[in-house]
């Protein structure tokens, strides 16, 4: 067997270590998975969510636990942790409390001597591959729809965060949720790739980069199995010149910043009305400042160490080329002393007179940095907004909500947003556009690629 080790980013210890899983192991895994969605799906739906209500119930009771152990395992500051509990609990609250309506027959009206209605039928054996950046919060989102809907679930979780996987595990057997309804894998790439080319496995959902998404296509390749993939963004906000400076100040910060920037909705780029752009970037440096970057188990620290070195080293490149290539750099690294370089630990930091020609505009830099053009009407900011390969979320700042929403409407993004960003509201469709990826989750619409609709069309004797 291969042992796989979780090297902590707050002090780079071995924090876990587990052993992958062999083929023996896989295999038994699939065929639990198989026996136990055939009996799963006709379990009554009302029945499922009881179950998996338990399951979420379990779950939050170790909110403490589960907060330091995620904090230990990719840095997020603990004091910030616990809302990734919440934001399990409320995903997974919603999504089973949308299943009736969403699973629901479709009625069609009368026709005489005929009888015809269409259901939504569980694909099989839903294959989940999770990321480390929001370990729960990213899983549930699959994980309990799949489920709801009459699948059973193999989870895959990133080998940074193992033990999410297994918290997880915990709950849904402490609930007595069926055996097998419910497994994870701890798998190489390699088997990861493999399992995903087995016939049993009817759905995969990746949550990822790009490179990652185009894995689960090779793979799928030519199987004709629903797929859904999120992988990524480079998301930009505009702030109007009409703006409420205070609020988009601590919003579009804050969403630029939070987990140390290493969210797929986070935001990137930022657009500024130049009438209001020197203020806005004065206001911007300070709110920065503010943050304290030090060891995430001490509840004062705001932002914590990147997921590991090599993350870090890449954003320090990103810097230093827009820097070299004539941007403004703000933030004096010099005052972090933990930030190094070949150290998880990263100084925040603000660009200005950055371009699309540089990489800090264009490429996702998953890190505490944000670049910041001025911009002379909606339409440059649309513009410069669009230009990109990635699609995930926009955010307009704005007291004119009309004015606000038609910018919406024209931006190239699976969700925008006004006068907020860096949000998943779980009602909503959770999907992307261009290299954000492709497919749907969350939401009623998310039930859809869960599923395959079946048509009766019956004609009485």
């Amino acid at each position: 067997m291969t042992t796989q080790k979780t090297i902590s980013p707050v002090d780079g210890s071995v924090y876990v270590e587990r052993e992958q899983a062999d083929a023996a192991q896989v295999e038994a895994t699939l065929e639990r998975a198989v026996a136990a969605q055939r009996s799963w799906r006709e379990v009554p739906l009302g029945e499922r969510a009881r179950l998996c209500s338990a399951m979420v119930d379990a779950f939050v009771a170790r909110r403490d636990e589960l907060a330091e152990e995620l904090t230990w395992q990719m840095g997020r500051p603990i004091a910030a942790a616990g809302g990734e509990i919440g934001g399990f609990e409320e995903r997974a609250r919603t999504m089973i409390g949308l299943a009736e309506s969403a699973l629901a027959p479709i009625e069609l009206p009368g026709k005489p001597g005929f009888t015809r209605y269409i259901t939504r039928e569980p694909l099989g054996v839903s294959f989940i591959v999770a990321p480390w950046n929001f370990p729960f919060m990213t899983a549930v989102n699959a994980i309990v729809p799949a489920i709801m809907a009459g699948n059973s679930v193999i989870l895959k979780h990133s080998a940074q965060t193992p033990l999410c996987a297994e918290r997880i595990q915990q709950a849904f057997d402490e609930a007595r949720v069926p055996e097998g309804v419910f497994q994870y894998l701890h798998l190489s790439h390699e088997a990861t790739e493999a399992l995903i080319r087995d016939s049993r496995i009817k759905h995969v959902s990746f949550t990822g980069s790009v490179g990652g998404g185009e894995m689960v296509e090779r793979n799928t390749a030519g199987r004709f199995i629903a797929t859904g993939l999120e992988l990524g963004g480079k998301d930009p906000a505009y702030i109007r010149a009409d703006v409420d400076l205070d609020s988009a100040i601590e919003g579009v910060m804050d969403g630029a910043f939070f987990n140390s920037g290493q969210s797929c909705c986070g935001i990137e780029r930022i657009y500024v009305h130049r009438e209001i752009f020197e203020t806005f970037v004065e206001r911007a440096v300070a709110w920065v400042k503010q943050l304290r970057l030090g060891n995430p188990i001490d509840p004062a620290t705001t932002l914590g160490p990147m997921v590991k070195p090599a993350a870090a080293d890449f954003v320090r490149g990103q810097i230093e080329e827009a820097v070299t290539a004539g941007a403004k750099a703000w933030i004096d690294p010099g005052d972090y002393p933990l930030s190094t370089p070949g150290s998880a630990y990263l100084a925040p930091q603000v660009l200005t007179g950055v371009d699309h020609s540089m990489r800090i505009m264009h490429e996702e830099s998953f890190g505490p940095v944000v670049g910041i053009m001025p911009v002379d009407s909606d339409d440059e900011a649309v513009r410069l907004m669009n230009d990109s390969d990635f699609g995930l979320t926009a955010a307009v700042f704005t007291r004119d909500i009309a004015a606000g929403e038609a910018i919406a409407r024209r931006l190239e993004a699976g969700t925008v947003f006004t006068n907020r960003c860096d949000y998943l509201d779980p009602e909503l469709a959770w999907t992307g556009v261009k290299h954000s990826g492709r497919g749907c989750s969350l939401s009623r619409l998310g039930y859809e690629t869960l599923t395959r609709p079946k048509s009766f069309h019956l004609k009485h004797g």
